[in-house]
């Protein structure tokens, strides 16, 4: 954003069990299986964008994340593939790498001078040496923060460049400003975002990894931090699965959640709100792009359509009405129009500084996982609850929490991401 953002028919539709949201352009036409925005309503946005820039028929299907490895899997080793355009998330496609997408460098030189960062060049990858996605959008997660909060700052503090211990000073301060009542908040609900908060910002800011560090003395000292700043959390964080809805509300004035979470929250006055980079621990500042691709499987039956559907959404003014439509960010440098809603230009200010902040550390969901995530997404989910929510004693949950993830990496065979240390292909070790 402002130049710093980006350098980051209907038998078919049958046939696609377990996908949601199928719509189809004309009865016919080109298949487009997508895990993202597949809210309704973010779907039936999206579509229209996609008819708006696409000339041929196309039918956006979306699908749960969980099935979407497998279900291109097993079409493709079948021989029988009905979409010829698959998008999701990095980690979603690197279960499928090489042996399930096609290498469409080809396509990538043609569409080179878009100019994406060279770091999201070498992720579409997926460490094969060979380009198996184009870069498609971005989001992050970020702080909002209304500004009955930001007055209760501490004295001399940066709101733009907060430290972790910043951060609970200034929710210390806060909610003794509100009489004992907290007012920071955390997506900690069933279906909130909170282990992406974990994986994505505290492990790599305290410990400078996610998986070889997880029972690290480091981890020790994250999980007592947070043990901290979840004292002086709105209790109710424990039900809230997105942070606009109570920060609209006033239940909660400063908050971390996902850029898609939070754009809401500043809509009725956006002048007394601000949008804030995550904060910095001893190892730099921990930062998740939420990156997605667009790709085509093996045996696709309209490869050539594919090129074309990925040739209009790579162009930057179809990127700015993805962003328009779903707060999702250009993955290609772009000016930001002045008529964006106030929300989205600061999130992309927001995102810009963490991204460029000096010792960012990058890092990945979960990945070659395939529908394993889920469960070690939940070795994190399970740690907070015990420890923050249960005060069970931490080392021995870490020791614990650390036998199921190896085994978890064991049975997957995966290897190590972003910003774990490579290890080469063989299998990431718990330390």
């Amino acid at each position: 954003m402002r130049g710093a953002l980006a350098a980051a028919g209907a038998a078919g539709g049958a046939a696609l069990s377990g996908c949601t949201g199928f719509s189809t352009a004309g009865g016919s036409g080109l298949i487009f299986l997508s895990t993202q925005f597949n809210a309704v309503q973010e779907a039936e946005r999206f579509r229209r964008v996609l008819g708006s820039v696409v000339r041929r028929p196309a039918s956006y299907v979306t699908v749960d994340p969980g099935t979407f490895p497998g279900q291109v899997q097993r079409q493709v080793d079948a021989g029988s593939v009905q979409f010829s355009l698959v998008g999701g998330l990095h980690g979603e496609l690197a279960a499928l790498a090489d042996r399930y997408l096609q290498d469409i460098g080809g396509l990538r030189d043609e569409l080179g001078d878009l100019g994406w960062a060279p770091e999201y060049q070498r992720l579409a990858t997926l460490g094969t040496g060979r380009v198996r996605y184009i870069p498609w959008a971005q989001a992050s997660y970020v702080l909002a923060a209304h500004q009955d909060a930001l007055a209760q700052l501490p004295p001399g503090v940066d709101p733009t460049a907060l430290t972790y211990d910043q951060l609970l000073d200034w929710a210390i301060a806060a909610r003794r400003a509100n009489g004992g009542r907290a007012m920071f908040g955390l997506p900690a609900g069933p279906k909130g975002l909170l282990h992406r908060f974990l994986q994505g910002y505290l492990y790599p800011s305290f410990t400078g990894a996610q998986v070889t560090t997880f029972r690290s003395a480091e981890a020790v000292t994250a999980w007592q931090y947070l043990r901290e700043l979840w004292a002086n959390t709105v209790p109710t964080s424990a039900t809230y699965d997105q942070m606009q809805d109570p920060l609209g509300r006033g239940e909660v004035r400063f908050a971390w959640d996902h850029v898609a979470r939070l754009v809401n929250a500043p809509r009725s006055e956006p002048a007394r709100w601000r949008m804030l980079p995550a904060p910095r621990g001893p190892k730099g500042l921990g930062y998740m792009p939420v990156l997605s691709g667009l790709a085509i499987p093996k045996g696709a039956p309209d490869p050539e359509g594919a090129k074309d559907v990925i040739r209009a959404l790579s162009r930057p003014a179809t990127q700015i009405e993805v962003l328009r439509s779903n707060a999702f960010f250009p993955t290609v440098p772009v000016g930001l129009p002045a008529d964006l809603p106030p929300a989205v230009s600061m999130e992309a200010d927001a995102v810009a500084r963490q991204r460029g902040a000096p010792g960012a550390v990058l890092s990945l969901p979960p990945e070659r996982l395939g529908a394993k995530e889920g469960q070690v997404t939940k070795v994190y989910q399970d740690s907070f609850r015990s420890i923050v929510v249960e005060g069970a004693d931490i080392r021995s949950t870490l020791d614990k929490q650390a036998g199921v993830l190896r085994a978890l990496l064991g049975e997957t065979r995966a290897s190590c991401w972003t910003p774990d240390p490579d290890s080469h292909g063989a299998v990431c070790e718990v330390l």
